[in-house]
C-alpha cells in the first residue's frame, strides 16, 4: 500500500531542499515544477494557449517560453496571472493525477510525494494522506527570494503575496518543517518524520489482508 505526502511551502522557503532530502531517503517524487515546464513545451497545447494569450515576446529564439519574462509580465498584472493560471493549472493537475494513478497501479509499497508549491491552492491535498509545509519567517523568505531570483524587494513581495499566505498553509499542515536554520537541522526533521511514516507504513496490511 502506498502512502502519499503532499509537500508544499511558500516561495523560497526551501521546499526543493526538503524534496531532494526525501528523494535521497527513497521517496518517489511527483515534481509539479517539472510538470509545469513540460506542459508548456513547444508544440504542446499549453504552449499554444500561452503564446495566443501573451504574444511571441515571451519566447526564446528556440521557441521555448522565457519563464522569467513570462513571470515578470504575469506577476505585474493580476488579470494576466489569472489567465496564465487558467491555462496551466488544469494541465498540471491532470498530469499529477496521471502519475499518481501510475504509481498506484504498480502495486508497490512505497511513499509518493506530490511536490507542489501551490498544492493547497489547487486542492491537491485531497490526493494526499498528509500535508507537509516547509516554513521560514517572513524576513528570511523575502531575503532568500530576492537573492535566488535576483529580484527587487517590490518584485519579491509581489510574488509572495500572489500565493496563499504561509500562515494559512501552516494552519492546514499535518507536519511543519522549520527551514530557518542550517541544512543539517532541516535534515534531522525530515529523517525523523520519515522514520515515523516508514514504521507506520510497514505496519499497514497489504491488499486488505
Amino acid at each position: 500500500m502506498e502512502y502519499v505526502i503532499g509537500l508544499t511551502g511558500g516561495i523560497a522557503t526551501g521546499k526543493s531542499l526538503v524534496s531532494s532530502m526525501i528523494r535521497e531517503l527513497g521517496g518517489q517524487i511527483i515534481d509539479s515544477d517539472l510538470i509545469a515546464r513540460q506542459v508548456v513545451e513547444p508544440g504542446k497545447q499549453g504552449w499554444q494557449k500561452i503564446v495566443d494569450q501573451f504574444g511571441a515576446g515571451i519566447l526564446n529564439k528556440d521557441l521555448t517560453i522565457e519563464r522569467k519574462e513570462l513571470g515578470r509580465v504575469a506577476f505585474a498584472d493580476a488579470g494576466k496571472l489569472d489567465a496564465l493560471n487558467k491555462i496551466t493549472h488544469p494541465l498540471i493537475i491532470a498530469e499529477i493525477e496521471r502519475q499518481l494513478h501510475q504509481h498506484k497501479q504498480s502495486g508497490d509499497q512505497r511513499i509518493v510525494v506530490i511536490d507542489a508549491p501551490i498544492l493547497l491552492e489547487l486542492g491537491l491535498e485531497r490526493l494526499a494522506d498528509e500535508v507537509w509545509v516547509v516554513a521560514v519567517d517572513a524576513a528570511t523568505q523575502l531575503a532568500r527570494l530576492m537573492k535566488r531570483d535576483n529580484l527587487s524587494a517590490e518584485e519579491a513581495k509581489r510574488r509572495i503575496t500572489a500565493q496563499m499566505p504561509l500562515e494559512e498553509k501552516i494552519k492546514r499542515a499535518d507536519r511543519i518543517i522549520d527551514n530557518r536554520f542550517a541544512r543539517e537541522e532541516t535534515k534531522k526533521q525530515v529523517e525523523e518524520i520519515w522514520r515515523e511514516i516508514t514504521l507506520k507504513q510497514n505496519r499497514m496490511p497489504v491488499n486488505g489482508s
